[in-house]
């Protein structure tokens, strides 16, 4: 089989069988197209023909070209996912990647807001969202459920109305690898939602359609989307990511000001409350518990600058 075809296939793969999103599976085309290039490069254009030291040799001139750490570390885990599926279905005779190594990628810990801050933010969405503006009531909406719950941006824009349970105060949510949670949330994340609910999304809902609007392209039917942005169409990932970096633009911090950020900062703030790991590993839906231990990180290290603004010895 053709590399060019197997990277194909194997997509499919990762999207009928596993599950994997779409993002993630772009991501595994992006990394396989530069692997694909490198063995065309060198005359290896069959998946049987893909050997250790080609993948190696791939890795290292990436590395020399100055790719992050993490990236290489990413490229090394698409070939390798990438060679025990050819190896599985038969296109390659062995999995060429099985002793494929690469380094560890350095663990940042993540940008965490404080409780003064997050109280701050959103005094200035409750303030804008009195009015009752309906993309100011989305906005409250928006920022008081990703801190509520810590969905992730994708599973956020993800929601239907159906999905939201304002009596129990929880939510449905499809994560990674289309598993289902449900996830609670609190009473002024409840009061958003229901002020959104009730005033701004039937504005937005009954918003007239641009002249522009592509036929092949219909908005989504306002009965599905929880949030809407413009042309009734539901949210994008992007809108998401605009209001939140706009917000966290004048906080003072390290790291990415993006909708993660309050995905961070909600498991830091239940772990400095005293909550279980175990149940911090659930509401945020990871399948490893070693992936919600930065946390404790977080808050060991806010622990320590506290200690050492604070202590007389310190």
């Amino acid at each position: 089989m053709s590399l060019a075809a197997a990277v194909e296939d194997f997509a499919v793969y990762l999207a009928a069988e596993r599950g994997f999103s779409p993002h993630t599976i772009r991501a595994y085309r992006s990394d396989l197209a530069g692997l694909l290039a490198f063995a065309e490069e060198r005359g290896v254009a069959g998946s049987s023909a893909l050997t250790l030291d080609l993948l190696r040799d791939w890795l290292w001139v990436g590395s020399q070209a100055g790719l992050a750490r993490a990236t290489i570390a990413r490229r090394s885990a698409s070939a390798r996912g990438f060679t025990a599926w050819l190896a599985r279905t038969g296109a390659s005779p062995a999995d060429p990647a099985i002793r494929l190594r690469s380094p560890k990628p350095g663990r940042t810990l993540p940008r965490v807001i404080n409780h003064a801050q997050m109280q701050d933010l959103l005094g200035q969405l409750e303030q804008r969202a009195a009015g009752g503006e309906p993309h100011a009531l989305r906005d409250l909406a928006i920022v008081e459920l990703l801190y509520a719950s810590g969905l992730r941006v994708s599973e956020l824009v993800g929601l239907d109305t159906g999905d939201v349970d304002l009596h129990r105060l929880t939510v449905r949510v499809t994560g990674k690898g289309s598993k289902e949670r449900v996830v609670p949330f609190g009473v002024p994340a409840q009061s958003a939602i229901l002020g959104y609910l009730d005033r701004g999304r039937p504005v937005l809902a009954a918003a007239k359609l641009p002249p522009e609007t592509p036929v092949h392209n219909p908005p989504v039917p306002a009965a599905a989307a929880l949030f809407l942005g413009t042309a009734r169409r539901r949210l994008g990932v992007r809108a998401v990511y605009r209001l939140v970096a706009t917000l966290l633009a004048d906080v003072p911090g390290n790291g990415p000001a993006g909708p993660h950020a309050l995905r961070h900062t909600a498991a830091t703030h239940l772990l400095d409350g005293g909550a279980d790991l175990r149940a911090v590993q659930e509401l945020l839906g990871h399948a490893s518990l070693g992936t919600t231990q930065i946390y404790t990180h977080v808050s060991a290290e806010r622990l320590k600058q506290s200690y050492l603004t604070a202590h007389p010895r310190a």
